[in-house]
C-alpha cells in the first residue's frame, strides 16, 4: 500500500502516516487527511482501495510520478 502510494505520488506526498492499534486499527493519513479507516468502515481495505481514495484527494489532474 505504502509503495503503491509512494511509487505513483511521491511528488505530491509530504507525510504519509500508518496508524496501528489493538484489535486491528488501521488508519491512512496522507498530508493531513484521513484517506481510509478500518475502525470508521470496520473492515480492511480492498486492493487498490488506499491508492483509489488518493487518486480522488489529489484530482484527476495530478500526473502520476514517472516510473
Amino acid at each position: 500500500m505504502a509503495e503503491d502510494l509512494l511509487s505513483h505520488y511521491q511528488h505530491v506526498i509530504k507525510e504519509l502516516t500508518f496508524i496501528t492499534g489493538s484489535k486491528g486499527a488501521f488508519d491512512v493519513i496522507v498530508n493531513g487527511d484521513l484517506i481510509f479507516s478500518k475502525k470508521q468502515l470496520s473492515r480492511h481495505a480492498e486492493p487498490g482501495e488506499v491508492l483509489a481514495r488518493f487518486k480522488e484527494l489529489v484530482g484527476p489532474n495530478t500526473p502520476i510520478y514517472p516510473q
